[in-house]
């Protein structure tokens, strides 16, 4: 490691879902899951490679199913890391009706389906920590219905999306795995901070059931895209004001980073954008976008220490997601180092040294 940078903790993570999440669907082809890795183990700033990756299992990266069948497509996966010097972190549930799941708030058939997403993905989760290739992360779910859904009916549909999340926790807990509810305003009863936190204290089962906090995400709770009950900065808002951010960003992280327990770095220009089949949801934006409203470092800061500016060290590996970005960004490795550079600065000025 370079001795400027001396911290080694939270580990640093690339996603590799950005070549599968939005792709297809007479969109662009996706990335597949080799290319993906070896542009994750290739970036290299002042001496730094990514630690790991995290991973979302699907197809075309995934085959969920054949993994839960045999032993071996899931030994292949962990081979696919260690041949890289990269370690697993959070994986991602196929929940979603399209892959297999089905709505958290809809018929007892459709909540048995994601359900049965949730176990298979606890299962290959548990299998890799075995495996001995993924030494923390958890296990990501949303509820897998949209907002107009959840809105025909706001308070049946949380208790029964708050049911649903209570039968996943305890599917989580047979495989001594973790669940992380990912904020996103596209998704019904979690498309608010207020109602992510309601969901969460309704669920009340902090051990097993956290938030996972990404910073492109949480930026639209601010402004109430979907929610403008809960805004708490105005649509027309001046980004030059700074005091002004400073002050609704630290009153959103402070109510939601107890809770948290899975981290993304992004940055976000303030608006929505999907692709594919993907819903409209906090915009992804390159690290050094000249829109983005975020200082991504500061702004980490309010996620990785308390109320008081201590280090939580509640993190032990903090992950980039930057989804829907051109197959030309993607494949391009200067990509790659640029992000690497910003999540560097993230752990230089949040993280800290643990021997190893």
């Amino acid at each position: 490691m370079s001795t400027v940078h001396s911290n080694n903790y939270p580990k640093l993570h690339n996603a590799a879902w950005p070549g599968v999440v939005g792709k297809g669907d007479g969109g662009e082809p996706p990335i597949d899951l080799d290319t993906m890795l070896d542009l994750t183990a290739g970036a290299e700033v002042d001496g730094i490679r990514f630690d790991g990756f995290d991973l979302f299992l699907y197809l075309p990266h995934i085959d969920i199913d054949s993994t839960v069948r045999s032993d071996d497509a899931i030994k292949e996966l962990a081979d696919k890391a260690a041949r890289r010097n990269l370690q697993i972190g959070t994986v991602v549930a196929p929940i979603w009706p399209p892959t297999g799941g089905g709505s958290a708030i809809g018929t007892e058939a459709d909540r048995k389906k994601f359900l049965e997403q949730v176990r298979k993905g606890c299962y290959v989760a548990r299998r890799l920590r075995e495996l001995g290739v993924r030494p923390h992360g958890c296990v990501r779910i949303d509820s897998a219905t949209s907002v107009e859904a959840w809105l025909a009916d706001p308070e049946e549909n949380q208790k029964r999306l708050a049911d649903t999340f209570r039968q996943a926790c305890r599917i989580a807990e047979d495989h001594g795995e973790r669940l992380a509810a990912e904020g996103e305003i596209c998704w019904g009863g979690m498309h608010s901070w207020r109602k992510m936190i309601q969901l969460l204290e309704m669920v009340d089962r902090p051990q097993t059931l956290g938030f996972q906090a990404d910073m492109a995400h949480t930026l639209l709770y601010l402004l109430g895209y979907n929610a403008p009950e809960d805004a708490l900065l105005p649509q027309d808002f001046d980004w030059m004001d700074q005091e002004a951010f400073d002050r609704a960003y630290r009153q959103l992280t402070n109510a939601l980073r107890p809770w948290t327990i899975d981290f993304h770095v992004a940055q976000n220009d303030a608006t929505v954008h999907g692709s594919g089949s993907h819903d409209k949801t906090g915009r992804h934006c390159p690290a050094n976008d000249p829109n983005g409203k975020l200082n991504i470092p500061k702004a980490a800061g309010y996620w990785l220490r308390d109320e008081n500016g201590q280090l939580t060290r509640r993190m032990r590996h903090i992950c980039w997601d930057g989804c829907m970005f051109p197959n030309q960004m993607l494949l391009n490795p200067q990509t790659w180092n640029e992000i690497l550079a910003v999540m560097i600065q993230v752990r230089d000025q949040h993280g800290w040294y643990e021997p190893e």
